[in-house]
Formats: C-alpha cells, sequence, structure tokens
C-alpha cells in the first residue's frame, strides 16, 4: 500500500487530509452544540478556561498571518501533535458518552465514534504526508492527557465532558486551519488566498 502511496501527488494527500479535518472539526463543533443545548448555566460559570486544555502548553499560531509565516514541515507537525493529543482523550469521551446526563445520549456516542474514526483515517493521511517531507514534519510534540474520568455527578460529568469537547473542538479548528494553508500552498496559491 505504501508504494501506491507514494505515487500520490503531496497535493492530493493534502486535499484529501483537508477533507478530514474539515469533517473532524465540523463534527466536534456539532457535538459540541449538542451537549452545550442541555448544558445548565450554572456550568458555564464553573467550565474552566480553554487555557486549561491539555494542548495549551504547544506554542501554535494565534491567527492567520501567523500560520503564513511557518513552514510547511513544521505545520505538519503542529497538525499532527495536535491530532495525536486527542487519541486518549477521545477515547474518555467515547467511554463517558454512555453515562452522560443528556437526553441525547445515543446520538452522542455514535459521533464520537465518528470523532475517533476521522481522527484515525487523517492521522493514517498525516503520517504518509510527514513521510514525503523533511524530517521536521515527522516531529510529534507529546501532549499527555492526564484526565481520566470525567466525573461522577451529573453536573461534573457535564462540565468536564463539554470542556473536553470545546478543547477538542479549538484544536480540530487549527488542524483544519494548518492543513488548509498547507493545501493553498501545495497548490501554489498566493498566501491571502488562503
Amino acid at each position: 500500500m505504501m508504494a501506491a502511496c507514494s505515487a500520490v501527488p503531496i497535493s492530493d494527500l493534502l486535499d484529501r487530509a483537508s477533507q478530514h479535518s474539515d469533517k473532524l472539526h465540523s463534527l466536534s463543533t456539532i457535538l459540541t452544540h449538542e451537549v452545550d443545548s442541555n448544558f445548565p448555566p450554572i456550568g458555564r460559570m464553573i467550565m474552566p478556561r480553554p487555557a486549561m486544555c491539555h494542548t495549551s502548553s504547544l506554542e501554535t499560531p494565534n491567527d492567520k498571518e501567523q500560520v503564513l509565516q511557518v513552514s510547511e514541515s513544521n505545520l505538519l507537525s503542529l497538525a499532527r501533535s495536535l491530532l495525536q493529543a486527542w487519541v486518549e482523550p477521545l477515547v474518555v469521551l467515547s467511554a463517558s458518552a454512555n453515562t452522560l446526563p443528556h437526553p441525547a445520549q445515543n446520538s452522542i456516542f455514535s459521533k464520537i465514534q465518528e470523532l475517533q474514526e476521522h481522527s484515525r483515517n487523517l492521522g493514517n493521511g498525516l503520517n504518509i504526508l510527514s513521510g514525503k517531507m523533511d524530517p521536521v514534519a515527522q516531529t510529534i510534540s507529546l501532549l499527555p492527557y492526564r484526565g481520566g474520568s470525567i466525573g461522577q455527578d451529573k453536573m461534573s460529568k457535564m462540565t468536564n465532558f463539554l470542556f473536553l469537547l470545546s478543547c477538542l473542538r479549538r484544536d480540530s479548528h487549527k488542524i483544519d486551519s494548518f492543513l488548509k494553508v498547507l493545501r493553498c500552498r501545495a497548490a501554489k496559491m498566493q498566501p491571502h488566498l488562503c
């Protein structure tokens, strides 16, 4: 299979990766809104800030201008690092979805399973891409998830679940943005069009 992948142009691989990352971000956004729709207002006040996400220690560009200044290999490395950092938290979300006190519990569980699948597929594609680029692209920064159980009582389950989803939504947006810039560069588009 690797021989077949090596014949695929990088621009085609980036198109596919962008499609997966777009779906990953879209699903995480839908899921965050779905869980948030039944979230009590008091929970929003006690929910941790995004700076508390387990991936916050990774230095990433903050806006489009900064992203455009980062090399292709470094952008791919950042995207791979963020994606890898979500393997374990997605397992936690999946395991927790079945006991989540939410009326759309089955739908939430199904969407998290879909997120895991898109994450796996995107990870496989990014691994292939990194092998076609310089060694910097193969670097992955480890961002350990120190969570575990999302809590025992209804409020802590909902709060921690929604917090994790919010972090995933933020990070999936970054991954999607980085890959779209890479796709634009591969297509030799002007930076302001990316």
